[in-house]
């Protein structure tokens, strides 16, 4: 077969025709229709050619166990969320909280804590509460359910960004609901933050001027016996760039308030400093 523009794509479409997965040819046979469509219609040079693959090389060299480059790069690009919102309006059913993305900074073992417990580990932000319930799309509550949560501090750093100023696991722990799918934990509210601007992607955002920070958030990932699990976050009413995260992941069924509290009986219920912010956050799994 003579190699030309045209030829170019049935050609590696059907070198896939033999794999013996068909959700793997399908998708190979896709993205090589949309990769050359994509070539056809901008005409890269050689030189922005070689630019894009020393791009990709840079990102896959600024991944480390602690920090995913390429996940970054999804962030920004929109694709995360994206595939995000097309899974969950394949599996969650109506009523189930919203989905959004992992992030860069989670770890796959969090500290396990108790009920009530802090999580900020250094105590020099404000103060907040956030309490909330694991409960069935029918309302049932879930006992036992596992919450994994992680945040920034309040100057806008996971504790993977400082080792040695933050104690490791600042800002994380993973929870067990009690009998009533209840959660509550004690941390800081957390700031507003760039992303990672050090890197690869850092420089793509430079080049289309555009800014790096996101909203102040909490994540959370929820997961229970029988029910679909749930990457989220909870987002600070008050924050700035709640209209322009970097990464697109806000949505408004996700935007809560820090409610200020100002008395001291409730703080020392809590176990906290007054006055505080409280927040609630009840997260509604879909049934398998």
């Amino acid at each position: 077969m003579d190699f030309n523009e045209l030829s170019a794509t049935p050609a590696v479409v059907e070198s896939f025709a033999r794999t013996p997965d068909p959700r793997l040819r399908e998708i190979l046979g896709s993205l090589t229709r949309h990769l050359h469509d994509f070539v056809r219609d901008i005409e890269p040079t050689m030189e922005e050619w070689e630019a894009a693959i020393g791009f990709l090389t840079r990102t896959g060299h600024a991944s480390t166990d602690t920090r995913q480059e390429f996940i970054l790069l999804s962030d920004v690009l929109g694709v995360s969320m994206l595939v995000e919102t097309i899974n969950q309006r394949k599996s969650a059913g109506e009523g189930a909280t919203d989905s959004t993305v992992l992030g860069p900074f989670h770890m796959v073992d969090s500290p396990e804590r108790e009920f009530g417990d802090a999580i900020d580990l250094i105590g020099s932000g404000e103060p907040c509460v956030v309490t909330g319930r694991v409960v069935s799309v029918d309302g049932t509550p879930l006992p036992g359910a596992m919450v994994d949560v992680w945040q920034a501090d309040d100057q806008g750093f996971y504790d993977v960004q400082q080792p040695g100023e933050q104690p490791q696991g600042n800002g994380r722990g993973l929870f067990e609901t009690d009998g009533e799918g209840r959660f509550r934990f004690r941390t800081v509210v957390p700031a507003h933050y760039p992303i990672p601007t050090d890197g690869p992607v850092g420089g793509l955002l430079n080049a289309t001027d555009r800014h790096p920070y996101r909203p102040a958030h909490i994540h959370f990932i929820a997961a229970a016996e029988g029910h679909q699990p749930v990457t989220t976050h909870v987002f600070v009413q008050d924050s700035p760039y709640l209209e322009s995260d970097a990464v697109f992941a806000v949505k408004k069924s996700l935007v809560q308030e820090f409610t200020e509290v100002d008395d001291p009986a409730r703080a020392a219920g809590y176990g906290v400093a007054n006055p505080f912010r409280l927040a609630n956050f009840d997260i509604v799994l879909q049934r398998s």
